[in-house]
Formats: structure tokens, sequence, C-alpha cells
């Protein structure tokens, strides 16, 4: 069943989080790894539909804009329930669709609930001071709907926040498969 989005409030700081990435095992940090650049966070996982939909989008998303904004994935499943959502699963994930960012890995979950994340793909974009101007869908593109998705909302908003610019106020929810909290 499809979830969308809640809306966090525009502004909201971005939460703290020291992670472990899937591929390196290297603990990542939300100031280490922002380090004055916008920040894109993406709650994502390797078993939903919506984000096998929009993966090869993620891959060009992260090539297009890793030079200028630091982009990281994180998944915070319960992965006893969702094991293809283990760290392990999410390497190979991450190689196969040539992820040239993180994916990070959030076992307790408190990092899902400190952003209020709830489903997969859920988009957090945040200014170079980390204030969340973008929390929305990739595009309106949906798994089955025979369209291929472009990532074109997203995409907007990170390139208004590299102009400088305001990014829209009006953002549609992402929707996708809920976070399987334990």
């Amino acid at each position: 069943m499809a979830t969308e989005s809640t809306l966090t409030p525009l502004g909201t700081t971005a939460p703290d989080f020291a992670l472990p990435d899937v591929t390196t095992g290297a603990t990542v940090t939300r100031d280490a790894f922002a380090a004055g650049r916008p920040l894109l966070v993406i709650f994502l996982c390797r078993h939903c539909p919506y984000v096998q939909h929009v993966k090869d989008q993620l891959a060009a998303i992260g090539r297009d804009y890793c030079e200028t904004v630091s982009i990281a994935g994180i998944s915070s499943n319960d992965v006893a329930t969702y094991p293809d959502d283990a760290p392990a699963s999410l390497a190979e994930m991450a190689a196969e669709s040539a992820f040239p960012f993180p994916i990070l890995f959030d076992e307790t979950q408190e990092v899902a609930r400190a952003y209020g994340a709830v489903c997969t793909p859920d988009p957090f974009l945040f200014d170079r001071d980390l204030r969340l101007v973008y929390h929305g869908r990739l595009d309106e593109t949906r798994p089955r709907s025979g369209a291929t998705a472009t990532g074109v909302d997203l995409r907007r908003a990170l390139d208004a926040v590299l102009r400088g610019e305001p990014v829209a106020a009006e953002q549609h929810p992402a929707v996708g498969c809920s976070i399987k909290w334990r």
C-alpha cells in the first residue's frame, strides 16, 4: 500500500546523524558530509517497487549533482522482516545501480524518526545552512504507470538551491512503501 510523506515544515534544521556506509563501513556524519554544501537525504531501501522505479533516476541525479550537493541515501527498514534491506544487500544495490553517493544504514531507526521519514523514497533537500527547502516527490511517475522517472520536481528544487533562489512553496508529497518499523 502506498504511503505519502508527511509535511515537514520548511526551514526545519537537518537532524544530525552518524551512520555507517553500507559499502565501506565508515561512519558518515551530517556535518562532515554536508561541509557547507546543500544536503540531499533520500530515505530508500532495496525491496520497494517505488524505489526500484526511480533508482536509475536517483543514480542520474547523483551523477548530475554530486559535485555541488552532498547526497546520501539512508535505509531505515527493519531487516528482520525485510532482509533485502540489510546492509550487504544495499551495498549490492548501490554497486548495481552505480550510485555515486553513499547508502547509510539506520539500524536503530532513530534518524528516520528524527527526519520524519515515513516512506521510500522520501527525499529531503536542505540548503547550505542545513534548513529544509524541499520535501517531496522526485516526479509524478509511479511504478507500473508506463512512464519513465525523470526526477523533474526534485531537479527543479536542486537547481533553485544552487542558483540561490527560493524553492517553489508548492510541493507534492513523496509516495512510496512505508518504512518498515520494528
